[in-house]
């Protein structure tokens, strides 16, 4: 079986955490800051730390949340590959992204929840060469259903498990001109790749409740390899080589740990500070398995293995939660590091460390339904890189995101 590597299909960013992380997937967590992990008794405790669903009120809650995610259009100006200078700049990217969160009643001691999400999403499209010889675009869709359960040890202590379904669904596109060595003459190359999969993992959490005021959270999200398969088109114009057949690759969504620390005061105000390390060390390089033999030209345009060689790294989130009669007022702020070194950064994924900051609130309607709107504008690092292939930086990296919510009990 040939092997074959692109520039990397799991390496676009939705620009909300370092690599192709996302979040802020519930009204909450966007307000917040995604600081919402030992303090939390709405809906998505289901998702952000089902262990708190065993000390929530007797009831049913289910949530419903919609987020509007726009993406800045990234400019590099630099070399490419020792050419240039060039000022270039991606495409704006717009999404809507829906969400939904279900907690059960008490069930003989046990509280059940439901999570429909999209942890990790990635889309980067550039219109202009060399940058979309490499990455015209690089897409990656994952929707998880996420069914948890949550035990009490006691009054204080309460632990939780979850299975994780995912489906992922990505597309890799390039399109331009390259040099085709041997004879040495300019070539017309494309790129045209998609790929579904459907894998799983698994949640753990815990929460601890020592005083009614002070509340600790821990949840663990393990390691998920998206195996997707799929078709593949390749060719160059040169020799009028093509390839076209099936294809497949491991794309990683890293494990993940959350330590979080809450404390009430008299004044109903909530202050959450979350660390967070994301093991993105395990993303080592990127190859894609092709079903059929390539052409010599195909094998020496896209045989070599891309390497990766991301980090681990750490998110400090910082959450205050004000309780009133009938609202609630958040905000928050967080800092994330980018996973990945300079010498693997390029087009498909100009990510760098970036600055959060939110805000939102919710309105209780009745005592049965509340509504809530929440805001988090993300502000990335400008980027200088110096590597085999670019020499220059990225700038003007920002994302918004805006989440509307309704949760209903009965």
């Amino acid at each position: 079986m040939k092997k074959i590597t692109l520039l990397s299909l799991a390496a676009t960013s939705m620009l909300m955490a370092g690599g192709y992380k996302i979040p802020e997937l519930s009204l909450n967590a966007t307000a917040l800051s995604s600081a919402n992990v030992a303090h939390s008794s709405g809906a998505d405790t289901a998702y952000y730390n089902p262990a708190n669903m065993a000390f929530m009120k007797d009831e049913n809650l289910l949530e419903a949340d919609l987020t509007y995610i726009g993406l800045s259009d990234t400019n590099y100006k630099g070399t490419v590959s020792g050419v240039g200078p060039h000022d270039l700049s991606a495409k704006r990217e717009n999404f809507l992204v829906p969400s939904l969160f279900y907690v059960s009643g008490d069930v003989d001691g046990a509280r059940f929840g439901l999570s429909v999400v999209t942890p990790f999403g990635l889309t980067k499209r550039w219109n202009e060469e060399p940058a979309k010889t490499s990455a015209e675009e690089f897409t990656l869709e994952t929707i998880e259903l996420n069914p948890t359960v949550a035990l009490p040890i006691n009054d204080k202590l309460a632990i939780a498990i979850g299975l994780r379904v995912v489906h992922s669904k990505g597309i890799v596109k390039s399109y331009g001109t390259t040099v085709i060595t041997p004879p040495g003459a300019p070539a017309v190359v494309s790129r045209d790749m998609d790929g579904d999969s459907i894998d799983f993992g698994y949640n753990l959490a815990l929460a601890y409740k020592p005083t009614s005021e002070l509340e600790f959270g821990l949840t663990y999200r393990s390691k998920i390899d998206l195996n997707l398969e799929g078709n593949a088109k390749l060719s160059e114009s040169l020799g009028s080589t093509t390839y076209d057949g099936g294809t497949n690759l491991s794309v990683p969504l890293p494990s993940a740990l959350n330590i979080a620390a809450a404390y009430t005061f008299a004044s109903k105000t909530t202050v959450e500070f979350v660390y967070e390390r994301t093991f993105w060390s395990e993303y080592k390089e990127l190859d894609f398995n092709y079903s059929g033999t390539l052409s010599a030209v195909l094998t020496g345009i896209f045989d070599d293995a891309v390497a990766k060689n991301w980090k681990d790294v750490s998110a400090y989130r910082l959450g205050i939660t004000q309780k009133m009669d009938k609202a609630t007022l958040m905000c928050g702020i967080v800092y994330d590091e980018t996973p990945i070194p300079e010498s693997t950064l390029g087009f498909d994924l100009p990510d760098s460390n970036s600055l959060s900051v939110s805000l939102g609130g919710r309105y209780q309607i009745n005592e049965k339904m509340n509504l809530g709107l929440s805001a988090l504008y993300s502000m990335r690092e400008d980027r200088t890189v110096s590597s085999s292939s670019l020499t220059g930086e990225f700038t003007d990296s920002t994302a918004l995101l805006v989440s509307v919510g309704l949760e209903y009990k009965f």
